[in-house]
């Protein structure tokens, strides 16, 4: 798949990399009315104060749009000149469509396919998890390969890729 006419940025990076930081920031300086997809649920406590923290770190100047899993159709239903979106992140949304027992190579060619269309500008986080062990088992062994398939489809159709480990930037694409 061409990168050719997307707009699309990838940041990918550990946890606690600093990625997250880093795509609010290429959004920051640009002047675009700014857009926030979270694909993240609240399962548990922690997981809402970590949602409610990120929230108030974002402050007002963006406006939140929660989709756990219709992520194409949101970002459609936002997408327009002027606008810069940013998705965070890629993994939750794997472990949502798992969940949902979601067609996942259909999900991901159809968000692929929007990148290279999309009249925003795009920033699309994600957790790297393919630089560890093997998981011990299939679930996890499953979402690993998955998240790796996207990423690779994702890193294709992305005008630029960035990886981020202990908050510095690794500019690898554009």
């Amino acid at each position: 798949m061409s990168s050719s006419t997307s707009r699309a940025v990838f940041v990918l990076g550990g946890a606690r990399s600093g990625k997250s930081a880093f795509a609010e920031s290429l959004i920051s300086d640009l002047g675009l009315e700014r857009h926030y997809v979270a694909t993240g649920r609240a399962w548990d406590d922690e997981m809402r104060a970590r949602i409610a923290q990120h929230r108030a770190d974002r402050g007002d100047s963006w406006q939140t749009h929660e989709e756990p899993i219709d992520l194409v159709a949101q970002l459609a239903a936002i997408d327009a000149e002027g606008r810069a979106v940013l998705v965070d992140c890629l993994t939750l949304w794997v472990t949502n469509l798992m969940m949902a027992e979601r067609g996942m190579m259909s999900e991901f060619t159809a968000l692929t396919k929007f990148l290279l269309k999309a009249q925003s500008r795009l920033i699309l986080v994600s957790n790297e998890v393919g630089l560890g062990i093997v998981p011990e088992n299939r679930m996890a062994r499953d979402f690993r390969d998955h998240a790796g398939r996207l990423h690779q489809m994702v890193a294709a159709a992305s005008a630029e890729v960035y990886f981020i480990a202990a908050g510095l930037p690794l500019k690898m694409k554009g």
